[in-house]
């Protein structure tokens, strides 16, 4: 025989070994879980991990325990604490104080939708004329028997509620130069100032909304909140009505006007509606 006719031979029978070689691999390949199973398998686990839910902000900020359903003092739905709840600024510009505001458990986010203030229940205290505050640049109701203009020491200006026998703490109204870092809006200088007024409740005490909008204090715009302090006091769950005026100045830091009432004191909660109607610029 011929050697290229024997070449050719060997060639094919090389080409076939080859080509069945091939199948098999294919064969033991489709037949193989592991090998079938592993992209799925991968995908799968991914997918798992990004679906797993985390903490909600909003469980934190939650209203604490025993808020009251008194007319006025109904609380405010907040969102989720977070930069965009509260502040018109990119969460990169948000002020470190704002920030930590906003992580704070004990204040929630205000609400996105303004809210009035209601009025309070009980019976307005008489007034005689008003506290001019020249020092933080505003005015506000002096109130006349039930209320004692004191020392304000450390604020500008102070008004108190006789003490209640077995009670630590009394109505107070108070005016000074905003105590807080100034944040781009009045809506979170307030939202931060709040939080700072939890330094005159008892410690551990929590806030809910129940007002939230702008206003004119005079010819000077103003934010306004109204909330809920809750506290525990010898065991019992107790209950503070209060308020905040934040006013803008001219040529000055924001004013604030603050007053809280104890539920030991609510016959004087309408007193609240009092004073933040009564607030002006000088």
């Amino acid at each position: 025989m011929p050697m290229r006719v024997v070449y050719k031979v060997v060639a094919v029978a090389a080409g076939v070994a080859v080509l069945g070689a091939g199948a098999a691999v294919v064969l033991l390949n489709r037949d193989d879980p592991a090998t079938t199973a592993a992209a799925p398998r991968q995908s799968a686990a991914v997918g798992l991990l990004s679906a797993e839910p985390f903490p909600s902000a909003s469980s934190a900020a939650a209203p604490a325990a025993g808020a009251v359903a008194t007319p006025g003092l109904s609380p405010l739905s907040s969102p989720a604490a977070s930069p965009a709840a509260s502040s018109a600024a990119s969460p990169g510009a948000v002020d470190p104080a704002l920030a930590a505001a906003l992580k704070d458990p004990r204040v929630p986010a205000l609400p996105k939708a303004d809210r009035r203030l209601r009025g309070l229940p009980g019976r307005a205290a008489a007034t005689r004329g008003l506290v001019k505050d020249r020092r933080s640049g505003v005015a506000l109701a002096r109130f006349a028997k039930e209320w004692a203009l004191v020392t304000p020491t450390p604020f500008a200006s102070r008004q108190l509620l006789p003490r209640v026998k077995g009670a630590s703490y009394r109505g107070m109204v108070v005016s000074c130069p905003v105590p807080i870092p100034e944040q781009e809006t009045l809506r979170d200088t307030a939202f931060l100032a709040a939080r700072w007024t939890l330094n005159h409740h008892p410690s551990g005490a929590t806030i809910t909304w129940t007002a939230s909008q702008p206003f004119k204090a005079g010819k000077r715009k103003g934010w306004l909140l109204g909330y809920t302090v809750h506290y525990t006091l010898k065991g019992k769950k107790r209950v503070s009505a209060a308020a905040l005026a934040l006013v803008d100045v001219p040529e000055k830091k924001p004013a604030v006007v603050f007053v809280t009432i104890p539920d030991g004191q609510k016959k004087r909660w309408h007193d609240i509606n009092t004073v933040m109607s009564s607030v002006r610029a000088l």
